[in-house]
């Protein structure tokens, strides 16, 4: 486990928490202490622009590349007056690097073993396995259950 991840997971921590969340901020990592994330989370090449909206919660083995966002498509509007309520990530699902996650209204879940590629705008929800791709995304393939980092080395 790089730093990043270890100060990705002692942000909620009680005593040094807040000096962690400061660390990744100034690393250029913005994921508030209200997101929740599952184990085996990757924060590749130190999350560069990474920023998490603080209503978030990431499943296991999750990959993350620098530059991706997940957060309200409005926000031209006041957050009291939003419709937006969660981002919900699955498990083993792989954020490519540039790659954007925008929900509107509601929630907006990203399917187990989803993979986003790089520079993507995903606008809603998917299923499992699935490969989006594109401006706005659209599904592009599928991913074999075989290649979900559960089953192999992540790298």
């Amino acid at each position: 486990m790089s730093i990043y991840e270890r100060l990705v997971y002692a942000r909620r921590h009680r005593l040094f928490g807040k000096l962690a969340y400061l660390l990744l901020k100034m690393l250029g990592a913005e994921i508030p202490p209200t997101v929740t994330i599952g184990s085996g989370f990757l924060l590749h090449h130190g999350g560069v622009g990474v920023v998490i909206h603080p209503k978030t919660v990431i499943g296991v083995r999750v990959g993350i590349y620098p530059g991706v966002t997940l957060g309200r498509a409005d926000v031209y509007r006041a957050a009291d007056r939003s419709a937006f309520e969660a981002i919900v990530v699955g498990d083993d699902v792989i954020l490519g690097a540039g790659s954007k996650v925008l929900c509107e209204r509601g929630v907006l879940r990203i399917g187990n073993g989803t993979v986003l590629g790089a520079n993507a705008v995903l606008l809603e929800s998917t299923g499992e396995n699935e490969i989006w791709a594109g401006i706005p995304a659209r599904k592009v393939g599928r991913r074999d259950e075989n290649d979900n980092l559960s089953r192999g080395a992540a790298g």
